[in-house]
């Protein structure tokens, strides 16, 4: 008999030990939770739950872990799981939080209605919390739900007993934090000056915490206040800038393209449409998810209200059928998360009924063991022991079952990932391949074509000036020259339809192809092109000639077009490993330091061609003294 007692004291202290154990561990996870630091505690409480899986804390530690990291299906599937958990001995606190984070989830989903009632079942079981964390959230996500959704008759009563729980704790974070919400209510009020109040006192409230992540939201709200209330949208960049700049989140993608996004609409506002322009694109660079999707489906939406203000019809078109498939792709995300929920509920369901049936069997074979037994005494120790025995074994072999199918579980997750990827990179690969031939074909007609018809104008203009004098000379070789020049621009047409590159480069070569441009482009008096090599016995690389000929071509283009000059001077030197070119003209001239504004392609994109083949571009122009260009190109 003692030795039984020995060993019932023995099982008491284990199990004491055991749910201090715990105790301590959701302590140690709790504390990283509320510092967001959502990792670390998830790995505390993963492991915890490996070694029992029957705890519903663990169950509602990983369902509020995913709630707040977005992962809106794997936190219902833990609170589903919690839920079958939950009797009449279930703690307050437990059904607190249950009901809290189920109603978070709720809210995520735009399922209001169903939001409002886990919310307020939480508040029934709120007597027993005491940390301020979660009676904020509690309060601060019911007051949104009114605000965004128009509750007039029920927001005001609300915000009255926000302010009475805010009093009564007199915590400070607690006021950060209900500040900060106050301020996203009159946001969705449309009233910019209470809410710049509210943001005002609650960025005070986060440098007194050194609470970043709350000053960085509360900066962006201000922002967004300047931007669509106020239409200051300096400010709102300066407040923008200013989120960023405290935010501890640089590897945060998310947040990246949120406030590239933001800079961007501050400029739409503005009608400064090519900056916005550049931002927009700036914001798609940002890893995609399935959380970013909207984003970027707003960003195809304003690219298109962009290009189609500077009128450029098919950049606008085509950023508009981005906009309808990624509707249609988001779409086809909710049907496939519908699916997959009822998939592991599926799942959940067949791995309840396989519990209950071992259970089952575990208790018939124990109850015909006590049957068989003849003495109490011995009956007693084989039950003890018998029991233990069992229980472990029953334990082993579950987590060994529960190991295998959530092993399982991942690999699903894996595979229906991957295949996610896979579709979003294949949609991204088709897009940028036509933006590529798109932009391949803009720079043949604009370097190829464009170089030519200048030249013809020219031509036409000489012609059209001197057409009723007859003391003109040469006026048969212009007209001649105008007419082969037509033809060529014909045969370059043809040639671009036709994917090929340039006739003349493939068969003569860099040095004679600049020549005859040079030779077609003069025209007697009026202007002058010489040109000088050294060292250029031998062809360089294909497509070498063909960007070299091409920036000659677009530098002479823009002489005719901006310099006025009746003299270009043309000099290409090879220096074994790199080839020095330098174009020299008589005409008008600029300020060198900045680059003259004009529609087209002109000196900034030769400057990045030439970049691009890890080469040199300098400029040296005096207004009235004419220009001289260099480049220096390794071969």
């Amino acid at each position: 008999m003692r030795y039984l007692l020995f060993v019932v004291l023995i099982f008491l202290t284990l199990f004491q030990s055991f749910a201090q154990e715990e105790e301590y561990y959701l302590n140690q996870a709790e504390f990283l939770f509320i510092n967001k630091e959502y990792s670390k505690a998830k790995g505390i409480v993963t492991n915890r739950y490996l070694s029992d899986s029957t705890k519903i804390d663990y169950l509602i530690f990983l369902g509020k872990i995913c709630a707040r990291e977005f992962k809106k299906d794997s936190s219902m599937y833990w609170l589903d799981k919690a839920e079958k958990l939950i009797t009449r001995s279930t703690l307050s606190s437990q059904l607190f939080q249950y009901n809290l984070w189920t109603g978070y989830n709720y809210e995520v989903n735009k399922n209001f209605d169903k939001a409002l009632e886990s919310y307020f079942s939480a508040k029934k079981q709120m007597t027993d919390i005491e940390n301020p964390y979660y009676i904020n959230f509690l309060y601060q996500r019911v007051l949104l739900i009114y605000s965004e959704n128009n509750y007039k008759d029920k927001v005001q009563n609300w915000i009255y007993l926000y302010t009475k729980i805010k009093d009564s704790l007199n915590d400070t974070s607690f006021t950060n934090s209900y500040h900060n919400t106050l301020g996203k209510h009159f946001h969705y009020k449309k009233n910019g000056i209470l809410a710049l109040e509210q943001f005002n006192k609650s960025i005070e409230y986060s440098k007194k915490l050194q609470d970043s992540t709350m000053l960085s939201n509360s900066y962006f709200h201000k922002g967004i206040i300047y931007a669509e209330y106020l239409k200051t949208q300096d400010s709102a960049r300066y407040y923008y800038s200013l989120g960023k700049d405290v935010c501890n989140c640089k590897e945060n993608k998310l947040f990246q393209s949120t406030y590239k996004y933001n800079i961007a609409r501050t400029h739409l506002y503005d009608h400064n449409f090519l900056i916005a322009k550049e931002w927009l694109l700036n914001t798609l660079k940002d890893t995609i998810t399935s959380r970013k999707l909207h984003v970027k489906n707003n960003v195809y939406r304003d690219l298109y209200d962009v290009y189609k203000s500077l009128n450029q019809i098919d950049s606008a078109f085509y950023y508009l059928e981005l906009h309808k498939a990624y509707n249609d792709s988001l779409n086809v995300l909710d049907r496939e998360k519908a699916l997959a929920k009822l998939q592991t509920q599926y799942e959940v369901t067949e791995q309840e009924k396989r519990i209950v049936q071992l259970l089952n069997t575990n208790l018939k074979s124990e109850a015909n063991r006590v049957r068989n037994k003849n003495f109490l005494f011995a009956s007693l120790i084989l039950l003890l022991f018998g029991s233990i025995t069992a229980f472990l074994i029953n334990k082993n072999t579950k987590r060994k079952q529960r190991i295998a199918e959530q092993q399982q579980e991942i690999e699903v997750q894996k595979t229906e990932k991957l295949l996610k990827e896979q579709e979003l990179t294949a949609i991204d690969a088709m897009i940028s391949g036509q933006e590529k031939e798109r932009q391949r074909l803009a720079n043949d007609l604009h370097d190829n074509l464009g170089g030519t018809l200048a030249t013809v104008r020219l031509h036409f203009q000489h012609l059209k000036n001197n057409r009723e004098n007859t003391k003109i000379e040469n006026i048969e070789e212009l007209y001649s020259k105008t007419d082969n020049l037509l033809e060529e621009a014909y045969q370059k047409v043809r040639t671009i339809a036709h994917e090929k590159n340039s006739g003349v480069m493939a068969n003569q070569g860099l040095l004679l192809a600049i020549k005859n441009l040079a030779k077609k482009v003069s025209n007697g008096k009026t202007l002058r092109i010489e040109v000088q090599d050294y060292g250029l016995e031998e062809r360089l690389d294909n497509t070498l000639e063909i960007s070299i000929f091409r920036m000659i071509q677009e530098l002479i283009t823009n002489i005719i077009k901006h310099a006025n000059a009746s003299e270009i001077h043309i000099s290409l030197t090879n220096h074994d490993s790199l080839l020095n070119i330098i174009v020299e003209d008589n005409g008008e001239g600029f300020d060198a330091k900045i680059l003259p504004e004009k529609d087209g392609m002109g000196l900034a994109t030769i400057e990045k061609r030439v970049e691009h083949l890890e080469g040199t571009f300098e400029i040296d122009s005096t207004i009235g003294k004419g220009t001289n260009i260099i480049i220096n190109i390794p071969i």
